[in-house]
């Protein structure tokens, strides 16, 4: 049995007929392709020129663009550089003037330095030459003072020795109340020997003739008047608010009285006697115990 599929295909008879429309139609469709092509390559050709000029408008302009960026960029450049140098040159000027200024600045205070320096060293030239002075004053000044020591010493045993002798010359008294008043002064050369002693305050006074008393001490003393030849004065003592009268009185005599302060009575001490005036002292006791108060050694055992 014989398969179907097997069996030989047996093509159609060709004729010339079919051919020549097939082939038209190729030619045709190639033609037709070739146009197609043909405008499509114009279209590409114009699209390419197009682009083309585009391109070269973009390209132009950006090199003028381009071009106008790098003269301005060149001439920023050329002011950058410009003011570059025109900053190195002005700090090349400054530096100079502050290297000269900083030089003479310098040199200014070195001179300064040395003249202080100069009147430094003079000022301590004179203060050794002016301490040398004064040691040598003072070396003097010593040598003088060694001598001044020496006969201040020897016035002083002189005066010491003196003033004993002066202590030894004064008498004792016995005062117008009939007590007796120790050593009496009569010129200021005992009165300083009875100053020495310290034994009682004194007060020296030279007054004259007055209406009003003068105070001396703590009592007040009124010179009523005077008799020169004769050494005699008459005058008013003013103590406790009581008036005595010393009347017809001699020059060296004892004047006593009596103050509430003191046990021990005042002396006056006339020395010198003139016309309505007369220089004397008057004497005070150290210890003053009001009168009428017993001291210890002076109560008895039963009292």
């Amino acid at each position: 049995m014989s398969d179907p599929n097997n069996a030989h295909y047996i093509p159609p008879p060709s004729g010339p007929g079919l051919k020549v429309p097939i082939l038209f139609g190729i030619v045709i469709a190639l033609a037709a392709a070739n146009v197609y092509m043909f405008l499509q390559i114009d279209q590409l050709r114009t699209e390419v020129g197009t682009m083309q000029e585009s391109l070269l408008d973009e390209v132009s302009s950006l090199r003028e663009t381009s071009t106008v960026t790098n003269q301005t960029q060149q001439r920023r450049l050329e002011t950058i550089r410009e003011e570059l140098e025109a900053a190195r040159r002005q700090a090349a000027v400054a530096a100079g003037q502050a290297k000269k200024d900083a030089t003479g600045r310098a040199e200014e205070l070195a001179a300064q330095l040395a003249r202080e320096l100069e009147s430094e060293q003079k000022r301590q030239r004179q203060a050794n030459q002016e301490v040398k002075q004064e040691i040598t004053q003072v070396a003097k000044a010593a040598e003088v003072n060694e001598a001044t020591i020496g006969k201040v010493d020897t016035g002083l045993q002189e005066t010491k020795t003196e003033l004993a002798k002066t202590i030894e010359a004064l008498t004792a008294a016995t005062g117008d109340l009939g007590v007796q008043s120790g050593l009496i002064a009569t010129n200021s050369k005992e009165l300083s020997a009875l100053k020495e002693l310290g034994e009682r305050n004194y007060y020296e006074f030279d007054i004259r003739k007055t209406k009003k008393p003068v105070r001396v001490g703590d009592i007040a003393l009124r010179l009523k008047k005077t008799n020169r030849k004769k050494g005699r004065f008459t005058l008013e003592v003013v103590a406790d608010d009581k008036t005595i009268e010393k009347k017809e009185r001699t020059i060296n005599e004892p004047l006593q009285f009596y103050v509430a302060a003191a046990r021990q009575p005042y002396e006056l001490v006339i020395n010198t006697v003139e016309k309505n005036r007369i220089v004397g002292y008057l004497a005070t006791p150290k210890v003053r115990v009001p009168r009428g108060v017993a001291t210890a050694s002076a109560q008895t055992p039963g009292e």
